[in-house]
């Protein structure tokens, strides 16, 4: 239920102003869009170290391919190619302070611990009908979703 994950993030992180983090699908979202929008949750949880919920369900998915973004989340911790360069940089930069203190400095140190912490402060919540054959057929295709999470 998706109140109740919000409801129960709120409470948890209550410190730490609206950890509970969604999507808004309207007709004109698409794969640009839903990049953006799960570009801002990972600098919020790796660059900002700031826990997050991201509630996800499938009623939200436009595109398989955004299954396949949060398979890759779940799996690797980030989505491969989905930061310009220029934004991967002020990441980078964002994470040196944090990532010099345990001695990691060249790029693709600074990255891992980016990475890092985005698998430390970000919880993925999806929620999906489990009747019909559209879940059986993404959870066979994104193994992920399997392996890395609780299935209740």
């Amino acid at each position: 239920d998706n109140s109740l994950t919000e409801t129960q993030g709120n409470v948890l992180e209550s410190p730490k102003p609206n950890p509970c983090q969604s999507v808004e699908i309207s007709k004109s979202y698409g794969r640009a869009e839903w990049r953006e929008d799960l570009k801002k949750v990972l600098q919020r949880a790796g660059a900002e170290t700031k826990p997050t919920v991201f509630l996800f369900s499938d009623a939200q998915i436009k595109e398989e391919s955004f299954v396949e973004d949060i398979n890759n989340l779940l799996n690797a911790g980030e989505v491969p190619n989905m930061f310009p360069s220029d934004e991967r940089m002020a990441i980078l930069e964002a994470v040196r302070p944090e990532a010099s203190k345990q001695g990691l400095e060249t790029p693709v140190e600074l990255w891992g611990f980016f990475v890092q912490q985005c698998r430390t402060y970000l919880h993925v919540v999806w929620c999906s009908s489990p009747i019909g054959s559209a879940f059986r057929e993404r959870l066979r295709q994104n193994p992920s979703i399997v392996n890395c999470c609780t299935i209740d």
